[in-house]
């Protein structure tokens, strides 16, 4: 079955799509923890971090990410990467997470 994600890059349910190309599609998350939160997705479903093939679209994600950020005007960014539920992901669709437009401390709180 079809996760969230594939089906916003299918086009069957909306999403605020703010750049694409032939291996990812970046949309703005409905749930936002910045002024600027992007999720950059593969357009090849792959359930996460621990599921990366040698190759294929997830490939371009770092890529993509900066494509993105230039695309929206922000040059200082984070990007976070969760994998599984006990770590915060809630869509098994690998994707990058770009947040911008507020300062960020360390460790996360």
């Amino acid at each position: 079955m079809a996760t969230l994600f594939t089906k916003i890059i299918r086009g069957e349910i909306p999403g605020d799509i703010v750049w694409q190309d032939e291996h990812c599609v970046a949309f703005r998350d409905i749930t936002p923890q910045a002024p600027v939160h992007v999720l950059i997705v593969p357009r090849t479903e792959i359930p996460g971090v621990a599921d990366v093939p040698e190759t294929g679209d997830h490939q371009h994600l770092f890529r993509a990410a900066r494509l993105v950020a230039e695309a929206l005007g922000v040059s200082e960014y984070r990007l976070v990467v969760n994998q599984g539920e006990a770590a915060g992901q809630t869509v098994p669709h690998l994707h990058v997470h770009l947040l911008a437009g507020r300062d960020f401390t360390w460790p996360p709180g």
